[in-house]
């Protein structure tokens, strides 16, 4: 391989393939076929054939494993972990203030600046990938996020929301809301090379579709999904987003449903935190709210949700509002029945529910 260190393949995939030979080996001296030996070790026959060349000339031995092959890099083990330290400081603290992204030309000039080591452009991508590195889309947090913050929300008020929901027996639920409008969001498809292919969809505002959902969970019981639907037209005076009554009866409906009180985990959206809805939530004696740290969308699994059905959206055609209304109750319903995906969105935010010791 052209990385004989941290890359290419590692000391046990190089002890795998030469057994692999080795047994090609003994097949060879029972003057088995080449095709049955493909099958048999589940290999191409040209590796087999171009094997056993090698073994007519070199016997067993010219099979076996060299070790890892390539050049030796020239930035010993010492430097390159300098470089990794380097380069995870940002390029902004070595001069590069106008954006984050490193470059092979900025590593070649990095390299060439702490350690006087020239570089060509090509050779930088070839040590970055020995490294380990690969080009990569990055995530993008907040920049307002606050990690202590979230650590102690996972340390402190989520064992507080699981204690009181074991001394209650009450469901625990997420809730969080997105909007859909007449332009899909894109998805990969298959194409000819070098031609796009084309979706036609809406050029003009049809309107949009409100949609808040809620996950709830409670140990021992399969994942449950409400959910309320609004449509916005756009005329004149209609609300352009959901209300405290449309949470609330969400609320509602959900607490009629599951017959148990209810502990809602959601984000700091002004219609949550306004003086309405804490006067509604006052009024129901079964309702627990607990609030979110702020920007840690990664805490709520009906973020999850969203990112899935989306998906399923993605490319469609130019559709109606009530037809997008339509597909996009068709797809909520279709996952009301899908618990293991529904129980799979809360592990992914990786919070854990304890068992049941009660109700």
């Amino acid at each position: 391989m052209r990385y004989p260190d941290e890359g290419g393949l590692t000391a046990e995939q190089r002890r795998r393939r030469e057994e692999v030979r080795m047994r090609a080996v003994d097949l060879f001296e029972e003057d088995v076929e080449v095709p049955c030996i493909a099958r048999e070790l589940r290999v191409s026959e040209k590796s087999v054939y171009q094997w056993r060349r090698t073994w007519r000339t070199g016997g067993r031995e010219a099979l076996r494993s060299r070790g890892p092959c390539g050049y030796d890099c020239r930035l010993g083990p010492h430097l390159r972990a300098k470089l990794a330290m380097w380069r995870e400081e940002g390029p902004a603290a070595h001069g590069w203030v106008d954006d984050q992204v490193w470059t092979a030309a900025r590593v070649r000039t990095l390299i060439g600046r702490k350690l006087h080591i020239s570089y060509s452009v090509c050779g930088v991508t070839r040590l970055l990938h020995r490294m380990g590195y690969s080009v990569q889309m990055p995530a993008r947090p907040a920049a307002e996020r606050d990690e202590d913050a979230i650590t102690a929300w996972r340390e402190a008020t989520w064992q507080e929301g699981k204690t009181l929901r074991a001394a209650t027996g009450a469901f625990i639920c997420f809730e969080d809301e997105a909007g859909v409008t007449g332009r899909p969001p894109k998805g990969r498809t298959w194409g000819r090379r070098g031609v796009t292919p084309r979706v036609n969809v809406s050029g003009r505002s049809r309107g949009r579709l409100s949609v808040a959902g809620l996950l709830c969970f409670r140990p021992g019981l399969p994942a449950r999904l409400c959910y309320r639907l609004r449509r916005h037209t756009g005329r004149k005076g209609e609300r352009r987003s959901l209300g405290e009554s449309d949470y609330i009866r969400l609320l509602d409906g959900a607490h009629q449903l599951l017959k148990a009180p209810l502990i809602v985990v959601w984000d700091r959206l002004s219609t949550h935190i306004s003086k309405t809805m804490k006067a509604l939530v006052a009024e129901r004696d079964w309702l627990t709210v607990v609030l979110l740290p702020r920007y840690a969308p990664d805490l709520n699994p009906v973020e999850g949700l969203w990112a899935h059905i989306k998906r399923s959206l993605a490319n469609l055609a130019a559709r109606t509002l009530g037809e997008l209304e339509t597909l996009l109750r068709r797809r909520l319903k279709a996952l009301q029945y899908r618990h293991g995906i529904l129980s799979g969105f809360l592990a992914g935010t990786g919070l854990a529910l304890d068992r049941p010791d009660g109700p």
